[in-house]
Order: C-alpha cells, then sequence, then structure tokens
C-alpha cells in the first residue's frame, strides 16, 4: 500500500514538474509573441502594404468570418466610395473586429456632403452603407469663405473646378437661406441666367444680378419675377443690356431707372471692378 502511495505521489510530482515547465514555456513564448506583435503594430507593419505583415490580421479575421470581405455602398453619385472608407478607415479585407455601425453612421455625419445614411453589418462579414448626398445647387461667398450649399442652404464644403463653373455665384447674408428662390427665380429665364456672372442678396430681402458684362440690376423685394420678365423683354426687343448702362434699378415696383456706365477718358465704359452690396 505504501508502495502504491509512493508510485502515486512520484507521478503527481512529475506531472507537476511536467505541466510548470510547459507553462512557463507557453508564458515564455506568449510573451516573445506580444513582444513582437507590439512592435509590429507600432512600426505600423500592418498599415505598410509592402510588409509581410500588412494582411495577417484580415487573413486572419476572414479565416473566422470577420474580415469585411464584401462591402456594398449604395447612392453615390458625386462622389467616389474611397471617401467612405476613408471616412470610416475600413477597406476590403481589413477586420471588423469591434466595427460599430451606430458609430460608423455618426462618423459619417460628419461628411458636409452627405445628408443621410445607414450602416449595417450582416454576419459574418457583409457590410451595407445606403448613401444620400446633398446636391449643390449654387457657391456662397461669405465671410472671405467660399461653400458649396445645397437648396436648404446647409454648407457642403470648397467647390472644385466644376462646380465653379456650372454653379452660381450667390453673395450676402442671408443669402445661403433664399437659395431656393434664387434658382426658382432664375430658372424662368434660362438665356438670361447665362448671362448672370452673380447674385447678391441685400438686406437679407431682395436681390441685385450681376452680369457677365458689368450690368447691374437691382430687383425690388417683393415681384421680382414680373420685374425681371419685364427687363429680359427689353433687352429681347431692344438690346437694354448692351446699351451701355451700368445700373437697371427696379426697386420700386412698376418702375425703372437706368444708370449710364461711367467713361474713362477715351470715351469707353469702365469695367465693372467687382461684386458689392
Amino acid at each position: 500500500m505504501r508502495d502504491a502511495k509512493k508510485i502515486g505521489l512520484s507521478v503527481l510530482n512529475a506531472l507537476d514538474g511536467f505541466f510548470i515547465r510547459n507553462l512557463a514555456r507557453l508564458g515564455a513564448l506568449t510573451l516573445v509573441g506580444m513582444t513582437i506583435l507590439h512592435g509590429a503594430t507600432r512600426s505600423g507593419a500592418f498599415e505598410d502594404e509592402n510588409s509581410p505583415w500588412f494582411s495577417l490580421p484580415g487573413r486572419v479575421a476572414s479565416v473566422v468570418g470577420l474580415a469585411a470581405d464584401d462591402i456594398q455602398i449604395s447612392g453615390l453619385s458625386q462622389h467616389d466610395a474611397s471617401e467612405v472608407l476613408s471616412v470610416l478607415a475600413i477597406r476590403p479585407g481589413k477586420p471588423m473586429l469591434g466595427f460599430d455601425a451606430n458609430v460608423a453612421r455618426k462618423t459619417l455625419a460628419t461628411l458636409p456632403w452627405l445628408e443621410s445614411a445607414s450602416v449595417a453589418r450582416e454576419y459574418p462579414n457583409v457590410l451595407k452603407i445606403s448613401i444620400r448626398e446633398r446636391v449643390a445647387v449654387a457657391i456662397w461667398q461669405h465671410s472671405g469663405a467660399t461653400d458649396l450649399i445645397d437648396a436648404s442652404g446647409v454648407t457642403m464644403g470648397q467647390p472644385g473646378l466644376v462646380a465653379t463653373r456650372q454653379l452660381p455665384l450667390v453673395t450676402g447674408e442671408g443669402a445661403n437661406l433664399s437659395v431656393a428662390d434664387f434658382i426658382n427665380l432664375m430658372s424662368a429665364f434660362p438665356e438670361l441666367t447665362k448671362k448672370v456672372s452673380a447674385a447678391a442678396r441685400v438686406g437679407m430681402r431682395r436681390w441685385t444680378l450681376y452680369l457677365d458684362n458689368g450690368v447691374k440690376v437691382a430687383l425690388p423685394e417683393q415681384g421680382a419675377p414680373e420685374a425681371l420678365k419685364t427687363a429680359w423683354g427689353l433687352d429681347q426687343s431692344q438690346g437694354l443690356f448692351e446699351k451701355g448702362i451700368s445700373m437697371i434699378d427696379m426697386r420700386v415696383p412698376g418702375q425703372m431707372t437706368v444708370q449710364v456706365a461711367v467713361a474713362d477718358a477715351s470715351g469707353s465704359p469702365l469695367p465693372a471692378s467687382g461684386v458689392k452690396q
């Protein structure tokens, strides 16, 4: 009986020694692995496309079904999908461990050109993003800045070259809040719109148009469509805008005052110096 106990104790001692030694080795290996992983992370190895470590997290995540293998973005017409992926800091094949759809939606809301977005993750590896873009209708010049604005007057960031060529320029306090009315007003005069280089909102109540030949058209607070129709009709029939005048004042309903352009010593009309209210 005593021999059996001794044998049992010897076996237990041997097992204890075996587990302790291997546990120590496992701990050492884990420590080394964590040190290497930390070093690779700090050095940017997982982000460097030339690094052999670059795709490792994605491969591991893909194996266990946690990588963004299928990213579906809908609703884009004016912007590129890369803008969406960049702000979310995600790309195809990248791990989605800890990905939060609510946080992603709030992050997307910081994009000035985005009206709304929905983000849904379908496990294990599908990410669906639906975008509704704002539509720029004008360029708003204000307080030394220039921004694209949509029909509701929300700023959308700096205009690009194409937008600068295609969209009307509006200036003045409150121009952004009344831009929809201005767009509706000018929509009835497409040929005249091509001649308008800018429009200034004056006193947050009326518009003054600046034509590309330097002529200003001061519209009334009330009855602007009728006044503009009268001015455009006179231009069509008598070439009103080409008669060497500097301003057509229609601020008083039913009246039109024409101001002759100031000439220099040679007799030529002086060019407009800029957009002013």
